[in-house]
């Protein structure tokens, strides 16, 4: 039923409106063009949430299709968002059904691929790309460390680009607790990069004393 392997071409822009009221009359190739739309950000959610390919495709492929069984539930607004909220609780589903904690990788955080290495450029110093990936490690041990709302809220603002209030249909809460949030897991963001850098300059003193 669900395309789930090529994204939107740039100069095809999406109607959602329309799209989705053609879907709530059956037509399941409007719902397919939705999915198609939205499959890599609801992807890449799923994923942060359970750290797991598969287990975030599982999910993923839950979500859109209790959202093409729940149509008619739909009542208007940001169709992205709602789709959105389907994913993460199909995905916090899985982790109660398992029994574990969910983590992200920040390698997730920072690319557009599904899965990501830490490759050295040709012009790069050999410094310089082991403190990028020191830097993405402090980044990582921060972002785990977050609170799950937090995690998330961070996750579908500065990472999936949701604006406030489609952040607050995605987890159902207030305008004032997303932007609470956001600010929060933000700070706590900038005091790990800064705590990383205060740390750069003191290795570099020792290494200039010896």
């Amino acid at each position: 039923m669900m395309a789930m392997n090529r994204t939107p071409d740039a100069a095809d822009p999406l109607d959602e409106e329309r799209l989705v009221a053609a879907a709530q009359r059956g037509d399941v190739h409007a719902f397919n063009r939705l999915v198609v739309a939205y499959q890599q950000m609801a992807y890449n959610v799923a994923y942060r949430i359970l750290s797991n390919p598969d287990a975030a495709m599982d999910a993923t492929q839950e979500a859109f299709l209790k959202g093409f069984q729940g149509l008619a539930r739909f009542r208007g607004g940001s169709f992205r968002a709602w789709i959105l909220r389907i994913v993460t609780n199909c995905s916090y589903d899985q982790l109660r059904y398992k029994q574990r904690r969910p983590s992200a990788s920040i390698d997730d955080l920072v690319e557009e691929e599904e899965h990501t290495t830490l490759l050295q450029s040709d012009d790069e110093e050999p410094e310089a790309f082991v403190e990028r990936r020191e830097l993405r490690q402090a980044l990582e041990r921060a972002m785990a460390c977050l609170p799950e709302d937090q995690r998330l809220t961070l996750v579908l603002s500065d990472i999936e680009g949701l604006n406030y209030q489609e952040i607050a249909e995605t987890t159902m809460v207030s305008l004032g607790t997303v932007k609470s949030r956001l600010s929060r897991a933000r700070a706590k963001m900038r005091e790990c990069i800064l705590e990383r850098r205060e740390l750069g300059v003191g290795r570099r003193r020792l290494t200039d004393e010896r």
